[in-house]
């Protein structure tokens, strides 16, 4: 999905859709079993309990208000007044009951907690306020036992009393089970199925990931092959040098798709194995496989992104070659340097520099006509960096530091 507003925006849309009618789903299946739930405790008190007509009115009173609640969420589910209207009808109904039936010791205050919980569903600031409305509920049932000012009374026969009770607990616990248990079953059925599906697509997205670097490296390699049969066509000097310094840029970064696509974390590479291999490559390259000159490499274990890893690949394969091919005029052997450390979070010091004969201290990158002193100052400053040449050392050295680029669409070297 597109960085874009709008799709964001639409993004957000559909998952709020997705919650509303997932609660909208939820208050009609609580309706349903709560209608079912009262019409079977309003007969049972009545017909079996021999409970008084104040229970059984307000059992009877609760058993519509759920009903027409089941037949509102059907057809004006999206209406916040019918929840509201539906909840204080049942709350009022609640504390009917529970006065008829035992006052603070009645077993339907169990009923009050599933209303806060429907509400707390419904939005945090309606919980609130049922929370609230409920524990007035509660001091009025404990001020009435108090004060006896209520010509209450506990509806229910004594002899039934403890039935009516296990019967209230047995539908109190179905519901839990049946709306909630199951949904809750049902959600986390579907959070696993979700991480599944997810797993699968990640592993889908890395596999697709592998293929395209492996794909860049084997085309990279390809433009390197023709560079190298070009260059068999060309007698001038000058010109075949240019080509085999391009044909060594192209491997320096196919050389990172390949260790990435060898990876199993593909947003970075260890740096320091593939700094030896590219020295090793340029160092056979153009001084051949029986060269003197040694490379002394010196990185820690670091790891480095794509969008870091090719330009600073492209400086050090600059700055070696440059070495390779002037630094050891007249000698077979000498040595070139490279270290890497990390100062602090997000920034590094590169020193890179042989033991050479060096170019003169005048000579500036920005008139110079020097291909590869241009590539390092501009790679350098697309990495965030700057090149200082340390003049304290015999030979060409530099110390470079530079910050690890974050992913952009392109970068220009020019």
């Amino acid at each position: 999905m597109p960085d874009n507003p709008f799709f964001i925006k639409m993004k957000k849309k559909r998952r709020h859709q997705e919650r509303l009618a997932d609660t909208e789903n939820l208050f009609r299946t609580a309706s349903d079993f709560f209608f079912l739930e009262f019409l079977v405790l309003t007969l049972v008190s009545w017909l079996f309990l021999d409970a008084s007509p104040p229970l059984v009115l307000g059992l009877l009173g609760i058993s519509a208000i759920t009903g027409l609640s089941a037949l509102l969420y059907r057809y004006f589910a999206q209406q916040p007044a019918v929840f509201n209207i539906i909840a204080l009808g049942f709350l009022a109904g609640i504390f009917w009951v529970s006065l008829y039936s035992g006052g603070l010791q009645s077993p339907f205050l169990f009923v009050l907690g599933l209303l806060v919980l429907l509400a707390y569903m419904s939005r945090p600031l309606l919980g609130h306020l049922y929370l609230g409305m409920s524990m007035v509920c509660v001091a009025l049932l404990w001020w009435q036992g108090q004060q006896a000012s209520l010509s209450a009374y506990n509806a229910v026969p004594e002899t039934e009393q403890g039935v009516f009770a296990v019967l209230v607990f047995i539908l109190f616990m179905a519901f839990l089970g049946w709306v909630f248990g199951r949904r809750f079953i049902e959600k986390v059925h579907g959070v696993y199925q979700g991480k599944e599906d997810l797993e699968k697509r990640v592993e889908e997205k890395e596999m697709l990931l592998k293929e395209v670097h492996h794909r860049v490296k084997n085309n990279l390699q390809t433009v390197s092959s023709l560079l190298r049969m070009q260059s068999r066509s060309i007698e001038d000097a000058q010109t075949l040098s240019q080509i085999r310094s391009s044909q060594n840029r192209v491997v320096c970064m196919a050389m990172v798709h390949e260790m990435l696509y060898q990876r199993e974390d593909l947003s970075c590479i260890e740096y320091s194995t593939y700094v030896h291999q590219l020295g090793d490559y340029l160092v056979k390259s153009i001084r051949g496989p029986e060269s003197n000159i040694r490379l002394n490499i010196d990185i820690p274990e670091i790891e480095l992104g794509i969008d870091t890893a090719i330009p600073l690949g492209l400086l050090i394969n600059e700055a070696v070659t440059n070495a390779l091919k002037y630094g050891f005029e007249g000698r077979d052997s000498g040595e070139i340097s490279i270290s890497l450390e990390k100062e602090d979070k997000h920034e590094f010091v590169l020193r890179i520099g042989d033991d050479g004969i060096g170019y003169p201290e005048s000579m500036d990158y920005q008139t110079s006509k020097s291909l590869g002193l241009k590539l390092i100052h501009n790679l350098s400053r697309q990495l965030k960096g700057s090149v200082i040449r340390d003049l304290s050392k015999r030979g060409t050295n530099y110390i470079i530091r530079f910050q690890e680029v974050n992913q952009d669409p392109f970068h220009s070297i020019a």
